[in-house]
Order: C-alpha cells, then sequence, then structure tokens
C-alpha cells in the first residue's frame, strides 16, 4: 500500500490503515522521542500520545511537504509538551559571563551513531532538549525560546553549556579509550 493511500485510509478511521501506518512509522519515530526523553517508558508513553494526535489531526495533513516530515513535527512537539510538564528550563547560566569559543571536536566525526544518543542521554534535559532543537531539528533560538517558554539568551546559554559538557564527555571517553 502506497503511503498516499495508507493517509487516505487513515483519514477515514481504518483501523488496519492506522496500525499500518503506525508499524511504518513507530521505531523511527521512538528514536525522535527518545532523543528528547530519557526513560524508554516515558518515551513509550509520548509516542502514543503522539500517535493518537497523528490519527486525531490526519485531516489537517495537506499533502504539501512530506508526510514523514508532519509526524516527526508532531513527535517533537509532543515530546516538547512532556518536558515542559515535568521540567523546568529555567535554569541557565548568564551567557555574558561564558567564554566564547566554537566547539572544535566534530562529534559525528569521532564516535559512532550509538556513542552519539548515549552521550546525549547524560545531558541533563535542558541541555539535551536545547541541543536536540537546535543542532538536529534546525530550530532557531527564538523558536526554541517561544516552544519552551525561556529567554532567548537561555536557549543560547543551554545549547553552549551542552555543546561544552559534551566536549568533556567526548575527552573523557578518549583519555579512557586510550588507556
Amino acid at each position: 500500500m502506497t503511503e498516499q493511500e495508507l493517509i487516505e485510509r487513515c483519514k477515514r478511521n481504518d483501523r488496519l490503515a492506522q496500525k499500518a501506518l503506525y508499524q511504518r512509522f513507530s521505531s523511527k519515530m521512538f528514536g525522535v522521542c527518545r532523543r528528547y526523553v530519557k526513560t524508554t517508558e516515558n518515551t513509550e508513553e509520548v509516542l502514543m500520545l503522539a500517535f493518537c494526535k497523528v490519527f486525531k489531526k490526519i485531516d489537517t495533513f495537506s499533502g504539501n511537504g512530506s508526510f514523514e516530515g508532519w509526524v516527526r513535527r508532531i513527535m517533537v512537539n509532543e515530546s516538547l509538551m512532556f518536558l515542559r510538564k515535568n521540567y523546568r528550563f529555567s535554569e541557565h547560566a548568564d551567557i555574558s559571563e561564558l567564554p566564547v569559543r566554537a566547539v572544535e571536536v566534530s562529534v559525528e566525526d569521532d564516535l559512532a551513531a550509538q556513542d552519539i544518543l548515549k552521550l546525549l542521554e547524560q545531558l541533563p534535559t535542558g541541555y539535551r532538549t536545547i541541543f536536540n532543537l537546535y543542532v538536529i531539528e534546525g530550530y532557531k533560538h527564538r523558536e526554541i525560546a517561544e516552544q519552551l517558554g525561556i529567554s532567548i539568551n537561555t536557549s543560547k546559554s543551554q545549547l553552549i553549556l551542552a555543546k561544552k559538557k559534551l566536549q568533556q564527555m567526548i575527552r573523557k571517553s578518549e583519555q579512557l579509550g586510550s588507556n
């Protein structure tokens, strides 16, 4: 069944089509949610809530752009709603107090994807969320600030601190690997 046929059948509340759509996208979307939500149980909860929203709002998918991208956006938004409800994002350092240095270590070049995910999981929730939104999803600091109800400077400072923390973890992992 083509993606378009699947969408049309889901618009008619066809349960078999909904199951097929879930099976087609659930593992990839689990990965999207997992980057934001720390525990497997919470990730599964967010995934289920997000798929419910996909099925409820599938009539609003206009067909412009990628359907997978549309589903992904719902997953990210549902993950952010979960985080806003359960975590505070107001903790931050004043960006003017931080030294200005570019991150010289390319995480993608030095570590396998699985290692990157393990490092991201170790970041505090605020750092991890901002890093995912900015670096992986491509949001601007203004958009992140609006989504999370924080200031633009908080978004910027948490990204800087996330990169700094990742750098430290990479260095530590390299030291352990050379011993």
